[in-house]
């Protein structure tokens, strides 16, 4: 909650400093809308309230959902409510898919994959995001986090190709999205003081994140793949 007033209330320069992992995807989002023809059959598993759906107003946007997340979201503007473990979509319907924080919230992952796969056409694209390390959210259908490793295993495993996982900051990133996690702690006119310790370091601690090379700490993984 306290991350949609903060989306609400920061200039957008400074909400894509501090959200750091909400812009990566958005920016992820628009570069795989813009790499795809404007004929492109495009289906968003797992699109909740189709937040993505602005960036592929040039192709046919299919969003599906089995509207079970969030229960503040309206799923009325979904194409479909499904099962990503069954899609009703015969095999190779889709030109590209994007899967955005959602495979931490299925029972299968596997099985969820190789479905994705079984409704991309060959040679199409896959657009996936997960979390690494998440607080619990959507309980209780919240799962699973993903090590890039296991992501390799997975997507290999349902016949994907061509696989690039990236992680989405380091130590100092993650830290700083920790500190600002701990304001909600705090109640009332609590959260003053409580954000006069934290916000301070959460705001400097991205400047230092170069320092984590290897990434191990990371908020999640940005991941494209084709069949």
């Amino acid at each position: 909650m306290i991350y949609r007033r903060l989306q609400g209330l920061l200039p957008d320069w400074l909400r894509r400093y501090v959200l750091h992992f909400e812009a990566a995807i958005e920016e992820a989002v628009a570069e795989f809308a813009d790499a795809l023809p404007e004929s492109a059959l495009v289906l968003d598993a797992g699109a909740g309230e189709g937040s993505y759906r602005k960036w592929f107003r040039q192709q046919q946007y299919v969003g599906v959902d089995l509207g079970i997340g969030d229960a503040a979201w309206n799923y009325s503007g979904l194409d479909a409510i499904a099962d990503l473990h069954a899609l009703p979509f015969v095999a190779g319907t889709f030109d590209a898919i994007l899967n955005v924080v959602t495979l931490e919230h299925v029972r299968e992952p596997a099985c969820v994959l190789r479905e994705l796969s079984r409704v991309l056409k060959p040679g199409g694209r896959l657009l996936l995001v997960v979390p690494h390390e998440w607080e619990e959210h959507q309980q209780p259908n919240d799962y699973y986090r993903y090590t890039r490793y296991g992501l390799e295993y997975l997507l290999r495993g349902a016949g994907f190709e061509t696989i690039l996982i990236r992680p989405v900051g380091g130590y100092f990133r993650l830290l700083s999205r920790r500190l600002l996690n701990g304001l909600q702690f705090f109640p009332g006119l609590w959260v003053v003081p409580a954000g006069l310790l934290l916000i301070p370091p959460a705001l400097v601690a991205p400047l230092l994140d170069g320092l984590d090379r290897n990434q191990a700490f990371t908020l999640g993984f940005i991941c494209s793949a084709s069949k």
